[in-house]
């Protein structure tokens, strides 16, 4: 399920990005006034600018929604996965027992006389 939804993350992101760079600017409807191809357009003379601004706005809550659920999966519903994680999951290992009486030591030998 995570990986179905990272694909359409991925694809709102990348058709985000490209309804924006189709989008023309700002600046440019003063040309469009003067008769510059305002008639030459797919959508008319204004309905490229609201179809391609709505299509970019469901692109962009489909980006938004998809971006919150898959923080949400993989901040709160995945297994750790660093070194550290891991260690303060695992139960401490036991001591070891310590005898009550020290081991005895073996009887010192003397060193030997060198004879003269």
């Amino acid at each position: 399920m995570k990986e179905a939804i990272l694909i359409v993350h991925v694809f709102a992101a990348l058709g985000l990005v490209g309804l924006v760079l189709l989008q023309q600017g700002r600046g440019a409807d003063m040309g469009a006034a003067f008769g510059s191809g305002a008639s030459q357009t797919l959508f008319g003379a204004s309905g490229s600018a609201t179809f391609l601004s709505r299509i970019t706005k469901i692109f962009a809550l489909v980006f938004f929604c998809t971006s919150l659920l898959l923080t949400y999966w993989y901040t709160h519903m995945s297994t750790p996965k660093s070194v550290t994680e891991l260690d303060a999951l695992q139960q401490p290992a036991p001591a070891p027992q310590v005898p009550s009486t020290p081991p005895s030591l073996p009887p010192a030998n003397p060193v030997p006389e060198v004879p003269k």
